[in-house]
């Protein structure tokens, strides 16, 4: 299960404040499901919160797989973003692995550069950098991104597919259809999935995985899609 610490790192979520660059939820929340073999092994949920001028997007994403009812492996992770008018300020996190790994990430724009420790250590990046998420379909514009997950840097590449149809909570829905890849770093334990990205307009509604140990797919979708 190991694979799953590389897996769900690009889950997280970055929103700005009053520049409207993101879909903001009218209840200011979102929920997804992460689905494994048909069942629901994980919850992610955000809350989007106004701290005066800012917004603070706070993240949590709770994994659990059990084998004959006992834990066969977990994940956590949390994480407090704060953005303002499209610009992505600092991040507060921390992952916590099925293994003894644990990363606290940190990371601040601070004059000119934005400055984040993590696995890789203390790295100093362009202040325009994105986080490596995929609620801001901005991001799959860019070359490299940073993954809050373990605070490195990553390069990406980015094919757009076919329109398709899909179905969420019996509602059929016209999406738009990506294909996202990104590169591996020598301290990941496993290859860097290729993920599958479904969106509406600019918001997104599923994503999908394989997991290379089992082979089995892995799908993150909108538990609380209405529209």
């Amino acid at each position: 299960m190991k694979i799953f610490s590389l897996l769900l790192s690009l889950i997280f979520f970055n929103l700005s404040s009053n520049a409207e660059v993101f879909p903001i939820p009218e209840d200011n929340e979102v929920s997804f499901d992460v689905v494994r073999k048909k069942k629901i092994i994980g919850n992610l949920n955000i809350k989007f919160i106004n701290d005066k001028e800012n917004l603070i997007l706070h993240s949590v994403l709770d994994i659990e797989v059990k084998i004959l009812f006992i834990p066969a492996y977990k994940f956590f992770q949390e994480t407090k973003e704060t953005w303002n008018n499209g610009n992505f300020l600092s991040i507060d996190g921390f992952t916590d692995f099925e293994d003894d790994r644990e990363y606290k990430i940190d990371g601040k724009d601070e004059n000119g550069i934005f400055r984040a420790t993590g696995m890789d250590g203390l790295l100093e990046l362009d202040e325009n950098i994105l986080p490596l998420n995929y609620w801001n379909k901005q991001m799959l514009k860019e070359k490299e991104v940073f993954d809050t997950q373990k605070g490195i840097v990553r390069k990406i590449s980015v094919k757009k597919l076919k329109d398709e149809k899909i179905k969420i909570n019996n509602s059929k829905i016209e999406t738009e259809k990506f294909i996202f890849n990104a590169s591996k770093n020598p301290k990941d334990k496993g290859p860097f999935p290729e993920y599958t990205l479904w969106y509406k307009g600019d918001e997104l509604l599923k994503m999908e995985f394989q997991n290379p140990n089992d082979n089995k797919t892995v799908t993150i979708v909108r538990s609380d899609w209405s529209k």
